[in-house]
């Protein structure tokens, strides 16, 4: 399954890959489904759908929002793997839930797999599971479903922890712009630009996208200019709340970060 990404890049040949992250029941239960067909419609290449977590450190405000009202909109992991059956007969475009190990864990972490793979999930993109103990514990597991792994790189990572996780990795490299948590600014600075050249020199094999910070059009193309693709969360979830219908917002955001405003 995680094919799709490569073929996604493919297609896309010099146009940087464009990938939108939305918290599932969010804005409300059952908006999953309708919203990954107007974002693929609208043009984006990957999706990343949040999975709810009742704790999420790593996530900004925002984000952090989106995560208790799904949750108490009544979203759960069942509900979600309910919902995404739905999901292949009606969309090709790759899709990754993010979230974290904790949840996976109460649900039984084969089992979980097993899931993706009935519901056609291309990968999982989990923050906080140990290097170490994805390798020993999990790696067979994940091969055996055909479900992909990302894993998280920052300005801190050290070469050598980036050369694992650009061996462990299926599909991209996440690279965090910056140590923040989501929904900043993104700045580029001399300090970024060092962290950009590094990652651009460490000879990856994994194609590397980038995250946190990104926001419209000006923002994505200078962020990609060093990667092969962006990541945009929290400026897509500001568009939803700002219009009653969220598959017509969401298919304008993402047609002005494509440059087409209609």
């Amino acid at each position: 399954m995680t094919r799709r990404f490569h073929i996604q890049q493919e297609k896309q040949g010099g146009q940087k890959l464009l990938t939108i992250f939305f918290t599932a029941g969010y804005p409300s239960l059952y908006d999953t489904l309708a919203l990954v067909r107007a974002v693929e419609e609208a043009g984006a290449d990957l999706i990343e759908i949040g999975m709810p977590y009742s704790d999420p450190l790593a996530d900004g405000p925002l984000i952090q929002q989106t995560s208790a009202a799904a949750l108490q909109n009544g979203m759960t992991l069942s509900l979600l793997f309910e919902q995404l059956e739905e999901l292949r007969p009606k969309s090709e475009i790759p899709v990754y839930l993010m979230g974290y190990f904790n949840p996976m864990l109460q649900f039984g972490v084969e089992k979980f797999l097993a899931e993706c793979q009935r519901v056609g999930i291309d990968g999982l993109i989990v923050p906080d599971i140990p290097l170490d103990e994805y390798e020993e514990k999990y790696e067979e597991l994940f091969k055996k479903y055909d479900v992909g792994i990302t894993f998280l790189v920052l300005p801190q990572t050290p070469p050598e922890r980036l050369k694992l996780i650009d061996r462990l990795c299926t599909d991209f490299i996440y690279a965090v712009s910056n140590p923040s948590t989501t929904g900043g600014k993104l700045s580029i600075g001399d300090a970024q630009r060092a962290y950009y050249h590094r990652i651009e020199q460490a000879g990856l094999d994994t194609p590397v996208q980038i995250g946190f910070g990104i926001s419209d059009k000006e923002s994505f193309e200078s962020a990609t200019e060093h990667f092969a693709g962006g990541i945009i969360g929290s400026a897509f979830i500001r568009a939803l709340q700002q219009e009653e219908d969220y598959v017509a917002a969401a298919r304008r955001f993402v047609c002005s970060i494509r440059g087409d405003e209609k």
